[in-house]
Order: structure tokens, then C-alpha cells, then sequence
């Protein structure tokens, strides 16, 4: 029902996450992060979002990202209905994926990254996102758009795509939680928010606004 990437960026420090899927909201069901600890995409036929914020707990507390994916899942009887990537701040990312969520599911952990999806019209979806990441210059955030696109080329969901979203966290600024809950074609959407998002007054202000390494900081 969703494809997602999560990525590590060694050159700025910042870490990412991307998504997509045939329904709803997926930023606000899908992506969590927290600056300084990482990240966590949780979904799957019956997505937990107590598992996206558990993930994080965990890795908060020492856990890498294999054991606390173990850990979450094996706790869980609906677990083969549901999808979970993790990726720290150090270390390889890690993921789950229940049986039950549909024919055509796919994962692979990279070099700095992990991405998932489920009710892909290919199995080709989730390689062409690593790919296209791995193979992009430029700003984590534009790196992980390009996996969108190359996902949604490559088959995407199978039922299209209605909502996408990104998310970049980092110590030294504050969040960038872009979503794009419902449109006809939300991939060019959530590029465009991305370009409003990181230009003129709003970038501006985003600039100085707490950080975890500075959380006193406030406008000039």
C-alpha cells in the first residue's frame, strides 16, 4: 500500500525520509524522526504507528535498528500485516516486512539507508528507489524525492498514488516535515512544496528557529 526510503547523510548529517502510497495521508501515517536519535517508517495493510514511535524510543535507548525492528516485531501478532524500516543516526538500517500485506512486497537495506514497500505493482519499485537515490547529487532532500519519482516509474503502488510526503531532521536545524495528503498527482506536489519550503521568508525563518544544539535560538 506504501513504498518508503529512509537515508543517511554523512556529508551535512542530516537524515531523511520519503513516502508514498494509493491512499491518504501517508506522512502523518507513515514517517517519524527525531534529530539526534533516527528514523522510522512504519506501514503495511494495518500500519502501527505505536511501532514508527517505539522504533524510536528504542534506538533513543541504545538499541540499533536490527534490534529494536526484532524486538517491535516479534512482540506483535498482527505483525505480518504491517511493514517496519528503522535507520540510526550510525549503523546499517533494518526492516520488516509481514507476509500478509500483499503478493508483491519488497525491501532492501543499503549503504546509509533501507526502503520498503507493499502492494507494488513490481518488484522492480523498491530497487529503482534505491538506485535513484544512490545515483542523485544534491541535497538529501532532492535525493529522496528522485527515489519517489524512480519508484513511481518503475510500477509504484498498485493503485496509484494519492499523498507523499518527506521528512529531514537534523541537530543544527529544525524539522522539515513536508506532506502532500491528498492529491491526483502528489510527487509534483510535494517537489514544489519542497522548492516553497526551502526558499524566500519561509526558509528564512526556518533558520532560526530552536534546533536540538540550539534550542534558546529564536529570530534576529
Amino acid at each position: 500500500m506504501t513504498f518508503s526510503i529512509l537515508a543517511r547523510d554523512p556529508d551535512s548529517g542530516l537524515i531523511g525520509g520519503a513516502a508514498a502510497t494509493g491512499s491518504l495521508c501517508v506522512g502523518g501515517w507513515v514517517l517519524r524522526g527525531r534529530a539526534g536519535v533516527g528514523l522510522s517508517a512504519s506501514q503495511g495493510a494495518s500500519p502501527s504507528t505505536l511501532w514508527g514511535e517505539a522504533a524510536l524510543d528504542g534506538m533513543k535507548a541504545g538499541e540499533s535498528a536490527r534490534d529494536v525492528v526484532s524486538r517491535i516485531t516479534t512482540e506483535d501478532r498482527g505483525r505480518e500485516f504491517r511493514q517496519l524500516s528503522a535507520l540510526g543516526v550510525s549503523g546499517p538500517g533494518a526492516v520488516f516486512s509481514g507476509a500478509s500485506n500483499s503478493p508483491k512486497i519488497d525491501d532492501q537495506v543499503f549503504d546509509g539507508g533501507v526502503a520498503a514497500g507493499n502492494l507494488l505493482a513490481s518488484r522492480a519499485v523498491v530497487p529503482a528507489m534505491v538506485d535513484a537515490y544512490l545515483g542523485t547529487s544534491g541535497a538529501l532532500a532532492e535525493r529522496l524525492i528522485a527515489a519517489l519519482f524512480a519508484a513511481q516509474d518503475a510500477g509504484s503502488d498498485a493503485r496509484g498514488l494519492f499523498s507523499a510526503a518527506l521528512l529531514i531532521v537534523g541537530p543544527d536545524r529544525a524539522p522539515l516535515t513536508l506532506r502532500i495528503d491528498h492529491s491526483d498527482d502528489p510527487l509534483p506536489a510535494l517537489r514544489d512544496l519542497l522548492a516553497r519550503a526551502t526558499s524566500g521568508d519561509y526558509a528564512f525563518w526556518a533558520r532560526q528557529v530552536p534546533t536540538l544544539n540550539d534550542p534558546e535560538r529564536t529570530l534576529d
